[in-house]
């Protein structure tokens, strides 16, 4: 099969097409054949530096939307010609960005029929994190206000949705020329944080989400929060000097890693199926330009989600 791989850690030029066994299903296991895989952040983070998988080579990717080609012993939930979307195990389950990848069954659903595979390609990673972060951990409520950095971004601008489909006042930080789209996506109130001080115009904040990790983003967040509220950071880096910092504020701060859920996935679905929630696609490219696409993240000038698409 067809994989993008890389043997050395390095710029977006060091990402290169190779030929690679198909894998097989083992226990649990489904073998899915890759129609769409979205590109996240963290690929090119893994991509350029040492992070969770150690030292090249690998195949990174953990979106996945396509066909069930064959299912491992103990799978009831799919059968072969199924159409799924999920997410690898994160971190060390990455490999969708392959002609076909395994992964465990659980870690996907069904895909919404109303959406193609771009679409639910897009999704799984971004809207999981948003989901993890807002629902399982902030327990987002109708008529909370919650402020979301980066809300044009791929997290970002699905969490403004998922936010306003709880019922949320959704309060974004985009560039100008992104506010526009949010308001599209039902952002109540979008600052420019190039031209405004957000922790000078917003307060009485329930729900912060740190899309960003920057340090001073995220003391300046907390000063935002009313007492007792949360700050979710989807970059669990410096938890120890965020919580005492917190403390002194009287609000809370939560560091969180996605995780693969197969109730999340379904939750997903749920939304995409009541047009509560759709990725904004920034981009689409063929598996062999994966290094394009990494290129386009890079600049951070998107909105939305970059998709590869496998013939």
């Amino acid at each position: 099969m067809r994989a993008i791989s890389q043997d050395v850690l390095g710029g977006p030029e060091v990402l290169k097409e190779v030929e690679l066994r198909r894998p097989e299903p083992g226990p649990s296991e489904v073998l899915v054949r890759v129609h769409a895989a979205g590109v996240n952040p963290t690929d090119w983070k893994h991509r350029g530096g040492r992070m969770f998988l150690g030292d090249p080579p690998y195949v990174l990717g953990w979106d996945v939307s396509g066909v069930v080609e064959a299912v491992g012993m103990g799978v009831t939930l799919f059968k072969p010609g199924d159409e799924v979307f999920g997410m690898l195990p994160y971190p060390h389950g990455a490999g969708s960005h392959a002609e076909y990848v395994t992964g465990p069954a659980r870690a996907f659903a069904r895909k919404p029929a109303g959406i193609d595979h771009v679409q639910a390609g897009a999704l799984p990673l971004a809207a999981l994190t948003a989901h993890q972060a807002l629902v399982d951990t902030a327990r987002v409520e109708a008529g909370q206000r919650v402020l979301i950095h980066a809300a044009a971004g791929g997290v970002g601008h699905l969490a403004v949705q998922i936010a306003k489909a709880r019922g949320a006042y959704v309060i974004g930080t985009a560039s100008a020329g992104k506010h526009a789209f949010l308001r599209e996506l039902g952002a109540d109130e979008v600052i420019d944080y190039r031209e405004r001080d957000f922790a000078e115009e917003v307060a009485d904040v329930d729900v912060v989400l740190d899309t960003i990790g920057d340090d001073d983003y995220r003391t300046r967040s907390l000063r935002t929060l009313r007492r007792g509220g949360l700050l979710v950071s989807i970059l669990p880096m410096g938890g120890e000097e965020l919580a005492a910092r917190a403390r002194e504020h009287g609000v809370r701060t939560e560091l969180l890693l996605v995780e693969a859920d197969h109730a999340g996935m379904n939750a997903i679905a749920r939304l995409v199926e009541e047009g509560r929630l759709r990725a904004a696609i920034a981009g689409t490219f063929p598996l062999a330009d994966a290094a394009r696409a990494h290129e386009l993240g890079e600049t951070g000038r998107t909105a939305g989600k970059l998709v590869l698409t496998v013939g």
